[in-house]
């Protein structure tokens, strides 16, 4: 018997009071390539089962997980599924999952942690048995979960902090797309519908690059050569990635005025006497998309050609470059043309977004 037949057998009966009463409710909504990501009403009430379900079993390797991992992994998802937890979170607690433990069901860990996702017993999440069951494990996990808010649309990192409460608190973000290809495959050898993942995970949604007021704008009276927005945080602020993409350039671009010499990305830059963006980062989005982040005090913390999720930390704001002082300068551009024939006005294209400059995610 084929793979998908046996573990669609072993999750059928998981899956069947979910699908009967309605559950997966945003998941099942056909044609919406966001549909994982709609809020269910229920899922927030949604009990914790009596007895544990059965995982998936006879799991073959994916990638780099090994049949082990990927059978943790599959009890995550089939238990997501089972409590009417949109796709996003089974992304969201692989991701963890992968942190934590690298999907192994350990014994131990820092202090008491046990488990999948290293939870502690004297944090209150269950006795040491109990957090040894995936399946528990994965409950508790979910039932956390949806009660953050606006734990659907936030950055991968941040849901998941919400929950785990972690001394490495933006750890998570780099397992975001491994554990979206992850829960895909998982979910088609299951047949369970994961229709919102490319839209809440490897796509979107986007998020402010950073929390700061928005200072000079874009292609004003005074700078109309200014291709982006200034934001006004202070030199050290972590940068994040606005949304999920590919690491296209890492550069330093600091040059003297009068000469066209290197200045270097060693020292701050200076408004009359240095041209360039300093050290910046161009990520390139779905749809021919363009982000670009300058001005960095220091190298980038991604390398070209490297996967990034929404809200990854990419770098931190500094001064580098054609710059007055620690900020950063944002752009957006359509097409994948990173000169000024591509270049949109990134305040209005944000909002569109749901993630306004200078103000708080909804």
């Amino acid at each position: 018997m084929k793979l998908r037949s046996l573990v669609s057998l072993a999750v059928a009966l998981a899956a069947v009071f979910v699908l009967c009463a309605g559950g997966l409710g945003g998941i099942l909504l056909g044609g919406n390539a966001a549909a994982g990501c709609i809020p269910v009403a229920a899922s927030p009430a949604a009990p914790p089962s009596t007895s544990p379900s059965v995982p998936p079993t006879g799991w073959p390797a994916i990638g780099v997980w090994d049949s082990d991992q990927v059978g943790n992994a599959a009890a995550i998802v089939t238990t997501g599924a089972r409590l009417a937890v949109p796709a996003r979170g089974w992304v969201i607690a692989v991701a963890t999952a992968m942190q934590e433990s690298t999907l192994r069901n350990l014994s131990g860990g820092d202090r008491d942690s046990v488990g999948l996702f290293q939870q502690r017993p004297s944090q209150g999440w269950g006795t040491p048995a109990q957090l040894q069951d995936p399946v528990y494990a994965a409950e508790k996990f979910f039932g956390k979960l949806v009660t953050v808010s606006g734990w659907q649309t936030v950055p991968l990192t941040d849901a998941a902090q919400a929950v785990q409460i972690s001394a490495y608190p933006d750890a998570y973000a780099k397992w975001e797309a491994p554990a979206t290809d992850l829960v895909t495959a998982i979910a088609d050898a299951t047949d369970l519908p994961a229709g919102g993942l490319a839209g809440c995970g490897a796509v979107g949604p986007w998020t402010q690059p950073v929390l700061a007021p928005v200072g000079s704008g874009f292609r004003t009276s005074g700078r109309p050569g200014h291709d982006g927005v200034d934001l006004s945080a202070p030199r050290g602020t972590l940068i994040r990635a606005a949304s999920a993409g590919t690491v296209r350039t890492v550069r330093c671009n600091a040059v003297y005025a009068s000469t066209g010499a290197e200045w270097g990305c060693d020292r701050d830059g200076d408004p009359d006497l240095t041209r360039g963006c300093g050290w910046y980062v161009d990520i390139d989005h779905a749809a021919g998309l363009l982000t670009r982040y300058c001005h960095m005090d220091q190298p980038p913390t991604v390398t070209v050609g490297q996967q990034v999720a929404v809200g990854q930390p990419i770098g931190v704001v500094g001064s580098t470059g054609h710059s007055s002082g620690p900020h950063l300068h944002y752009e957006v551009h359509h097409y994948g043309d990173p000169g000024p024939e591509g270049a949109v006005d990134p305040v209005p294209f944000m909002a569109a977004q749901g993630a306004p400059l200078g103000t708080s995610p909804a």
